[in-house]
């Protein structure tokens, strides 16, 4: 496989990742995915598999209208970073999240990530996306 497929194979994996995650709840769709080893460096969430599951599932929980839209995937290598735009509570502002994950034989087997609530009101018009 070319470098250029792969990259488009690894963009495609995780926007399947976020539809299956947070939109679809598809918890079995998560783990085709998800390699057998996944790190996990959000200190929230647990590694491997089943402690993303818990994860998704504990958000399921507590926000079960939770809907997420992936706004941006930026590649390179082995690596996809995603801007996305997560709504708990429809009608919320939500939350803007940058997710980095790193892909192995197309399957996701490590993750980052940084998230900002979006403000009421911002001291420039340039919005978060």
């Amino acid at each position: 496989m070319s470098a250029d497929s792969t990259i488009a194979s690894n963009k495609q994996t995780v926007l399947d990742f976020y539809e299956a995650a947070f939109n679809a709840k598809d918890f079995d769709a998560v783990s085709r995915v998800v390699g057998d080893r996944y790190i996990q460096h959000n200190p929230l969430i647990a590694d491997g598999v089943d402690g993303l599951q818990a994860r998704l599932r504990d958000l399921k929980d507590a926000y079960p209208a939770l809907r997420v839209s992936v706004q941006r995937l930026v590649a390179e290598d082995d690596h996809v970073v995603a801007h996305v735009h997560a709504v708990r509570v429809p009608g919320q502002r939500g939350t803007a999240i940058i997710d980095i994950f790193k892909l192995e034989d197309g399957k996701l087997v490590e993750h980052w990530d940084v998230l900002q609530e979006i403000p009421e009101e911002a001291l420039n018009q340039n919005g978060m996306f």
